[in-house]
């Protein structure tokens, strides 16, 4: 009976997973479709969801009309200098805060989560005319720095969770053996915490890629990643929804890749710590 009731709850929570995964990916399935079917076909009041007359015109559309390798690079150059820059400031605040911490630590990482309920357009003005004003406007370096704060408390936070998991005995005998600052963080803190920090990295490295406010507001051509490739084909005419769409398929396809790629050492990165 027992056995019975484990069985039923085990298929009733991989069908709960199934139903849910595929409602996730049904936006993503439906995009990747359209941008297969013509302008008539993606508008129709009763859309086919496989049988309609397959076509490529509009990716070669998007690739004769947009410099896609020049959005790519920017995009890819962005993602991985602010997750670089981040962690670079990070991965020793996390350690300060984990293992040498103070009255104040907790109400310091409170504070910087609080940031992120702050919406982004309140900041608006003044990260502007500063970006204006020290000519950063439309720059990949620009582009780097203020993605990087905008996820510096997640990383923080993340990083802060996983050196919490370190018994800190080790990195003491690090001490007593002579150990500096820097070579306890590099040489004990670091490969013992590498599944947590190339998560965070891998998690930081796909909401700098997705992220639409400040690369469209700060940016117009020349730093321009691939959210401003897809937002190129949003028209005063209207909304091409099938060239839109290939658009969008080439810009998520990517990090659609690298997470799947990267799933099982996303997740191990994710429950570092929770097993024991």
């Amino acid at each position: 009976m027992a056995r019975a009731v484990t069985l039923n709850r085990r298929l009733f929570n991989t069908g709960l997973a199934w139903t849910l995964g595929l409602l996730i990916f049904f936006p993503i399935l439906w995009t990747i479709l359209t941008s297969f079917k013509t302008e008539a076909e993606a508008i129709a009041l009763q859309p086919a969801l496989f049988d309609f007359e397959w076509t490529l015109a509009n990716y070669q559309e998007v690739n004769s009309r947009s410099n896609y390798p020049r959005f790519f690079m920017n995009s890819v150059i962005i993602a991985l200098g602010s997750t670089l820059l981040g962690l670079l400031i990070a991965v020793p605040a996390a350690w300060a805060m984990a293992f040498v911490p103070s009255k104040r630590t907790r109400g310091i990482l409170m504070w910087m989560l609080s940031t992120k309920m702050l919406p982004p357009v309140g900041v608006l003005v003044p990260i502007y005319l500063l970006f204006r004003d020290s000519g950063l406007l439309d720059s990949r370096i620009g582009l780097v720095f203020v993605l990087m704060m905008v996820n510096l408390p997640i990383i923080v936070w993340m990083l802060f969770t996983y050196f919490r998991e370190i018994p800190g005995e080790i990195l003491e005998a690090a001490r007593m053996d002579g150990a500096s600052m820097k070579s306890e963080i590099l040489y004990v803190l670091t490969p013992m915490a590498l599944p947590g920090i190339a998560s965070t990295m891998l998690l930081n490295v796909i909401l700098a890629w997705n992220e639409a406010f400040w690369t469209l507001v700060l940016t117009t051509t020349k730093a321009a990643p691939l959210t401003q490739f897809i937002a190129s084909y949003s028209s005063p005419e209207g909304l091409f929804y099938a060239k839109l769409s290939a658009a969008s398929t080439m810009a998520i396809a990517p990090v659609l890749i690298l997470g799947w790629f990267s799933q099982k050492q996303l997740v191990r990165g994710l429950t570092f710590g929770a097993v024991k």
